[in-house]
């Protein structure tokens, strides 16, 4: 008997797409789906980064890209997105929404799926606000980089004041993949229904279920998405005013954009 993942797999996903950082857990798809495999790095440069997947079998990567942006995809170009546990490592996760419903057909499906932090080592880790990603998406997630490496070298891997410096550094200078957001599935379910309004209402919610530890959802692709110019028009009032009000303090403090993200993020530095 399948779980619940591959059954929703099999009724949705037809067609060709990706799955985007499967590593060693690709969703297995029906006969009917042609799937290509996306990742930032080759398999080889991907046992390096992750030396713990040694002893696994990895995925071939079909097309390396960034899984954010997908930018080597023509617009409208793919019948499916499969993001397993792909969502917490986006540094901004609106934005990821917003280029991955460009990349889709009208009717077509994405796939998300995300753990819930009561029961992984997020534990210790404050959840995630709709108004954090809201910046994430408006100033460049640049600007709070640094505060989530300095949260998960201190509450995931649980290090020393003094060791925290020195693994902060190292997982920055690498890059390294961590849990960028944290959710559980009430605010997952929150973050969902907040950024289709960001992007101007360009899905509906087909599926949305609990499976054991993670949320899975089940988006379909409505109409044309809208570019991130056009979500600040069609988006929710919260994301238009905050947009209007960062501009306004960044002109009435004549301030760059750097310094601005020093201020409203000070966890930036270590």
């Amino acid at each position: 008997m399948c779980d619940l993942g591959q059954e929703l797999s099999y009724r949705y996903i037809a067609g060709s797409g990706i799955e985007i950082g499967a590593l060693h857990g690709p969703l297995p798809v029906s006969s009917r789906a042609t799937v290509k495999y996306v990742d930032r790095l080759n398999v080889t440069e991907l046992r390096k980064h992750y030396p713990e997947l040694d002893n696994v079998n990895l995925v071939p990567v079909d097309i390396i890209d960034d899984g954010e942006s997908l930018s080597s995809f023509k617009d409208e170009s793919l019948d499916f997105i499969i993001a397993n546990h792909m969502l917490e490592h986006c540094e901004n996760p609106i934005g990821t929404l917003r280029s991955h419903f460009l990349k889709l057909r009208p009717g077509a499906i994405a796939y998300y799926a995300v753990p819930d932090k009561n029961f992984t080592f997020d534990l210790p880790r404050p959840l995630t606000t709709f108004e954090h990603l809201l910046l994430d998406d408006s100033l460049g997630p640049g600007c709070s980089k640094k505060q989530h490496f300095m949260e998960w070298v201190r509450f995931v891997n649980k290090k020393s004041e003094e060791e925290s410096i020195t693994q902060f550094e190292y997982l920055m200078n690498i890059n390294y993949s961590i849990h960028y957001h944290v959710w559980n599935s009430d605010t997952f379910h929150d973050f969902i229904i907040q950024a289709n309004r960001c992007l101007g209402d360009v899905f509906t919610v087909d599926e949305f279920v609990l499976n054991g530890q993670e949320a899975i959802c089940i988006l379909r692709k409505k109409k044309k998405a809208c570019s991130k110019e056009d979500s600040y028009i069609f988006g929710s009032s919260l994301h238009r005013t905050l947009a209007r009000m960062i501009q306004s303090i960044r002109n009435k403090l004549s301030i760059s954009r750097s310094v601005f993200c020093h201020l409203v993020a000070p966890g930036n530095s270590p």
